[in-house]
């Protein structure tokens, strides 16, 4: 075919499609050129999250088959001898149980804390940014001086707490000695509620105030209306703040920061009451020097956080309200 005769063709088959031909060419570079973009602008978090987390974690898997104690290179590989002693160790389940104990208390307590104060700014009252503020202030104190401020606020000898029962004639109390320890931790907890507080403040703001005003037409107490439209409309953010609260407590060191002495070689006069799971780790690290086995007690550390999060998932699918556009779905 000559170039007369090829242009005769083209002619023919008109300006549409040779313009169909050619489109699917332009859209290939289209989507090119975005997915280029999605891994330039991903790539600092690909990185970050390799070096940073996927490679610690295949550093302790590793460490959590052998004897490595940190310093000397005299140590060897033991398999899974560290696992089958952690399932034997008696403090190990002890300190799970305590952790667990502590999760179940401090979880519920904090988030109907944190909710109970955003329903409380949420209403129409005077100085009500004044009052966020201040309720959300100690949620940004640091762990380390809230640490301290708590040490001292409840001291035996100096502490606020006792100096005010004496003045009701009630005698000092070892707050930071079993059996009272426990009690000063989830004060703790709850100390920090201002987080929870401004999550939930975010939800109950978004809530249509339609339908509080159609309930409340139809002569629905505040207490139905808070239970049949605020929760479930919260129910994401329930959702999220009950997992996030529970990894946070069973990752907490807050107990070590309450102890006597917080240094290594004090960890092991932590009070019991205190002496969560991370407590068990941080011994075995520091004060023991057995990596090895500290390594193969954040993995199952880890495990357990995936197996709960999963079961909290699966528990609440049927109680958990989301509102999605179907049409966004499209």
């Amino acid at each position: 075919m000559t170039v007369d005769q090829f242009a005769t063709a083209a002619d023919r088959r008109g300006p549409a499609q040779t313009e169909g031909r050619t489109r699917p060419r332009r859209h290939t570079s289209i989507v090119a050129r975005r997915r280029r973009a999605f891994y330039m602008f991903a790539s600092p978090w690909i990185v970050g999250f390799a070096l940073l987390t996927v490679a610690p974690m295949a550093y302790a898997l590793w460490l959590s088959f052998t004897t490595f104690d940190g310093i000397s290179p005299k140590w060897h590989y033991v398999g899974f001898g560290n696992y089958r002693e952690l399932f034997s160790d008696a403090q190990t389940w002890n300190s799970l149980g305590r952790t667990g104990l502590f999760a179940i208390t401090s979880v519920p307590l904090s988030i109907a804390a944190g909710l109970g104060l955003a329903v409380l700014v949420n209403r129409p009252l005077k100085a009500r940014g004044l009052f966020r503020t201040l309720l959300y202030l100690p949620a940004v104190v640091p762990p380390v001086g809230a640490g301290i401020a708590f040490k001292q606020l409840f001291d035996q000898n100096s502490g606020a707490a006792n100096g005010a029962l004496n003045l009701f004639g009630i005698d000092a109390l070892g707050w930071l000695a079993d059996p009272y320890a426990r009690y000063v931790l989830i004060m703790t907890v709850l100390w920090t509620a201002g987080n929870i507080m401004i999550i939930s403040l975010a939800g109950l703001q978004d809530i249509p105030r339609e339908l509080l005003e159609a309930a409340r037409i139809d002569g629905a107490s505040a207490w139905r209306s808070f239970r049949s439209i605020t929760v479930p409309l919260l129910s994401p953010v329930l959702l999220f703040q009950t997992v996030t609260g529970v990894i946070a407590s069973v990752q907490t060191i807050m107990p070590l920061l309450l102890a006597p002495d917080p240094t290594p070689a004090g960890i092991t006069a932590l009070p019991q009451s205190n002496y969560l799971y991370m407590m068990h780790v941080f011994a075995e690290y520091f004060a023991f020097g057995r990596y090895g086995y500290a390594s193969a007690l954040l993995w199952v550390l880890f495990v357990l956080i995936l197996v709960a999060t999963g079961l909290i998932f699966k528990a609440t699918s049927g109680v958990v309200f989301y509102n999605v556009d179907p049409e966004a779905k499209k």
